[in-house]
């Protein structure tokens, strides 16, 4: 076994290594935009199902959803933008670049990501078209992309790293053959013959996300499936300095002859570190490999997980979706008891109708404001009466008031925060510490999600220099 085909191997673990938390993610992702009957559930057969299609097998109906955790997503995020984005400008340096990349709109995306899944990633590149540089911000899918497990907040204990993506033949020769035509062709054949049925078959039984449906090997659309890897790699050096320049410089083992022959170079062995980047075909070949060439010398990913104790990730909206569900299954009885209410039901008896009135006429007298019925009331025969019921005073709302109120005990966001339950009688600095009060529980969400930005911006200028 090769090296890079280790390191393929490697990657390949790195991302099955997150299926869990894909999947979490992903169910997360469903309650977040309404999709909140869909968890598994069993029936009364025994057979395993969703709670919709049990809901709507005993009741015939669809169960109804009440969906807050979407308004409150929206909340954190216009929260931010308002107090966050207003607030800070950008140094002028980065200015057009932030403006190129609309950096605002990238940033309040990935807050979105990060309430759902706790993730965060983006990267920063180098790209050029006709000899024009440009440095390029993008939010990555935590669906393609993969890391080995780490603990530290800062992500320091990162060595394997990088992205699956879906190119078409262009943008991969640009990728990893730029001005090479030679090599370009030779890329160009490797994804001209289409894999035979076992080459498909192998990827779809050791690749697939079976909730997702994404694959690490194979790709279900047209276009062409890389693997993008970075690896942390160390290698012996030799630590010089020149005391004719006074300068410090790094030389590879190879030359210590050639610098132990000048007497005016000291130097020392050490090990160095580093970032390198390969690029693979599914089936194995190395299309491209280099070391990082910007300033920073690392790779061009900027990654938040969220609160990773004992390296563990909680996406926040993970804290209510119980609140979310109870509330749904409440709304829900509450229904299907008013659907099987007797609401304005005519009780006519039969001996009281009169001769001279079909049952057509009396339904359009009972329904005309003002209008007189005749009945003939025989001894013993009971009037028509109208039944109404309402049984619906049984608590469920008073319950439904309590989830709603928990749930903004558990989130954090509160009305004051949403902009209700504003005191007209109050002052505005009154208002604004209620507001300030009710963010308290957002600060570390904000403060994280500000470090990664910060961790951005400061890649992004090393990246540009």
């Amino acid at each position: 076994m090769t090296d890079n085909t280790a390191i393929l191997k490697a990657a390949f673990t790195a991302w099955s290594a997150a299926a869990t938390l894909r999947n979490r993610r992903l169910r997360n992702k469903r309650f977040t935009y309404g999709d909140q009957w869909s968890d598994p559930a069993t029936d009364a057969e025994g057979n395993t199902t969703t709670e919709e299609a049990i809901i709507y097998k005993k009741y015939g109906t669809a169960p109804i959803t009440n969906n807050m955790l979407r308004q409150m997503v929206k909340t954190i995020v216009g929260r931010f933008r308002a107090e966050h984005l207003a607030r800070i400008s950008e140094p002028e340096a980065q200015k057009a670049t932030f403006d190129d990349n609309a950096i605002n709109e990238l940033d309040s995306r990935a807050l979105e990501e990060f309430l759902i899944s706790g993730c965060c990633i983006q990267r920063v590149d180098t790209t050029e078209n006709l000899g024009k540089k440009n440095v390029e911000v993008s939010n990555v899918n935590f669906a393609k992309f993969f890391t080995n497990h780490t603990t530290d907040p800062l992500n320091r204990d990162c060595e394997i790293i990088g992205q699956i993506h879906d190119l078409s033949i262009a943008e991969l020769i640009k990728r990893v053959a730029p001005g090479n035509k030679k090599k370009a062709a030779w890329v160009r054949r490797l994804y001209s013959d289409s894999p035979d049925e076992r080459t498909l078959q192998f990827c779809a039984s050791i690749g697939s996300d079976s909730q997702s449906g994404i694959d690490f090997w194979f790709t279900h659309t047209n276009k062409c499936r890389a693997i993008e890897v970075w690896t942390l790699e160390s290698q012996e050096v030799l630590l010089c300095h020149d005391q004719a320049t006074a300068k410090v410089f790094v030389a590879p083992v190879s030359q210590e002859r050639k610098i132990k022959a000048d007497p005016l170079i000291t130097y020392r062995w050490d090990i160095a570190t580093m970032w390198r980047c390969r690029w693979f075909t599914p089936m194995g070949d190395l299309l491209a490999t280099y070391e990082s060439t910007a300033k920073h010398r690392q790779h061009p990913f900027v990654v938040k997980f969220y609160p990773l104790t004992d390296g563990e990730v909680h996406g926040f909206i993970e804290d209510v979706i119980d609140q979310q569900k109870y509330i749904n299954r409440l709304t829900t009885i509450v229904d299907r008891i008013l659907s099987n209410s007797a609401k304005g039901v005519l009780l006519y008896p039969e001996t009281a109708k009169p001769n001279s009135l079909n049952w057509s006429t009396i339904l359009r007298i009972w329904n005309e404001t003002g209008g007189v019925l005749p009945y003939n009331p025989d001894d013993g025969t009971a009037k028509p009466e109208q039944v109404s019921h309402d049984n619906t005073n049984i608590g469920i709302f008073e319950m439904i008031n309590l989830q709603m109120k928990m749930m903004e005990n558990v989130s954090g966001i509160t009305g004051t925060l949403q902009g209700q339950n504003v005191n007209t009688s109050g002052s505005a600095s009154l208002y604004q510490m209620q507001a300030s009060n009710s963010s308290i529980a957002l600060y570390d969400i904000f403060d994280t999600f500000n470090n990664f930005r910060h961790l951005r911006n400061k890649k992004l200028m090393e990246e540009g220099e």
